[in-house]
């Protein structure tokens, strides 16, 4: 299986990520790292180079740190994505997040900056991982004005809107919590299955406990058993979606 959103880069592995990424060797047959926050690059490029083959980084600015961000960290973080866009395997995650952040000024900050890398990624030809937190109509509207399909709605959950996702032809990932929510199930279900790929976004969705990528099993599971097939389909299928979304060489 493929974890295609997680954050190994994160304080939570400080003590223990390489054996952490070992043991996911073992048994995963690739993570993607996503790089949420300027001060993370270095780090994240550092994992993924010293993984190369198994683990892959994706770089871009998370939208709940729409405050902190200065023009340098944007400048820092375009520049690094140009620099590697040969180790980079996608552009994220990028997007609005309206539950942390309340004022529209604000809201509308991460509007420009969503657009900024939006536009950066159809330049590089680069997938797109977009983090949308309580603000999906405007970020399928900015998606769809920026004429950009090449897309993962990562931890999908709203949804009223799959049907207009699907007609986009965007790509959605799944975690740990379609086991807690009733609507992820149902997406799991609706959603067509090429266009699914299994993620953690670890060391979140740990069920009280630090979670890692191995999490994608339980994942998988729950997609299984609504979807009425065996988990391998599950597992054959999503390898399939992830390696040619990211263009993995797998």
């Amino acid at each position: 299986m493929i974890d295609v959103h997680c954050h190994l880069e994160q304080k939570d592995y400080d003590k223990d990520r390489d054996n952490v990424i070992e043991e996911c060797r073992k048994k995963l047959k690739a993570v993607i790292t996503s790089c949420a926050h300027a001060n993370d690059i270095g780090l994240t490029l550092e994992i993924a180079q010293k993984y190369k083959g198994f683990v892959y980084a994706s770089i871009g600015l998370h939208p709940e740190y729409i405050k902190e961000i200065k023009e340098k960290d944007v400048e820092k973080v375009v520049e690094t994505i140009v620099n590697n866009q040969k180790q980079i395997v996608a552009i994220g995650e990028v997007g609005l997040d309206y539950h942390w952040v309340q004022e529209m000024e604000w809201r509308d900050k991460q509007k420009n900056l969503f657009r900024q890398f939006i536009r950066l990624a159809k330049k590089l030809h680069l997938p797109l991982i977009v983090h949308s937190r309580s603000a999906m109509q405007d970020t399928l509207d900015i998606l769809a004005e920026e004429k950009y399909s090449n897309v993962l709605l990562h931890l999908f959950t709203d949804r009223p809107s799959l049907q207009r996702v699907i007609n986009e032809n965007y790509r959605v990932s799944i975690g740990p919590g379609i086991k807690q929510s009733k609507d992820v199930r149902k997406i799991a279900r609706d959603m067509p299955i090429d266009r699914i790929l299994l993620e953690t976004d670890s060391p979140w969705w740990g069920d009280g406990e630090r979670g890692t990528p191995l999490n994608v099993f339980k994942a998988a599971e729950k997609i299984a058993e609504t979807r009425k097939i065996t988990i391998e389909e599950v597992e054959k299928q999503t390898d399939l979606n992830a390696i040619k979304f990211f263009n993995l060489k797998k």
